[in-house]
């Protein structure tokens, strides 16, 4: 594969479900004095209902279609950080969309870390609502990983370390001019 000239304003964190996206996500736009834009969240919010009653009710290709049509929105409102939900690397638009304009992390943890996170979770995973979550959940880490190491500049183990500290090693890890810690905190 070629590589284009990457015009890099973003920083958007994949990985799976659980992974730690969100929490670190709200960290590292703090520190970074930048906006942060939760992709599911915003899903949500226009539907106005959550994912698991989006996936229930239009199913899984509707919500793709949903979450790409976001993605290209919020990253049309760079410089950002960017927490992307954990299928979003399943469209391959959305990761040539993704790569050209942004340096992408992967969080990574166990799956017995991440099912320790989710469990009780104010918010049901739509695709761990299974008999067997943890295996559901090895099958998607499976299918994904080199999905997210395709897309991936950074991978970054969160499991037993906090979304703060995981948010601190991400910032001093970016190219240095996504370090916007210097200026003023954006309105």
């Amino acid at each position: 594969m070629s590589e284009h000239v990457r015009t890099i304003n973003n920083v958007v964190l994949v990985g799976l479900s659980g992974s730690g996206k969100s929490t670190v996500g709200r960290y590292l736009a703090t520190r970074l004095n930048l906006p942060l834009y939760d992709t599911d969240a915003l899903i949500e919010a226009e539907a106005g209902r959550n994912a698991a009653d989006i996936f229930a009710s239009e199913g899984e290709a509707a919500f793709r279609q949903r979450e790409s049509a976001v993605l290209n929105t919020v990253l049309a409102m760079s410089p950002a950080v960017i927490a992307t939900g954990g299928g979003i690397v399943t469209v391959p638009a959305n990761t040539e969309s993704i790569r050209k304009q942004s340096f992408v992390v992967w969080l990574d943890a166990t799956t017995s870390a991440i099912l320790t996170r989710i469990t009780g979770h104010r918010q049901p995973r739509p695709l761990l609502q299974v008999e067997n979550p943890y295996e559901r959940l090895e099958h998607m880490r499976q299918k994904r990983a080199s999905l997210y190491r395709g897309i991936a500049d950074l991978h970054m183990l969160t499991d037993g370390i906090h979304a703060n500290a995981v948010a601190v090693r991400i910032a001093m890890l970016l190219p240095p001019h996504l370090d916007q810690s210097t200026r003023e905190p954006h309105e």
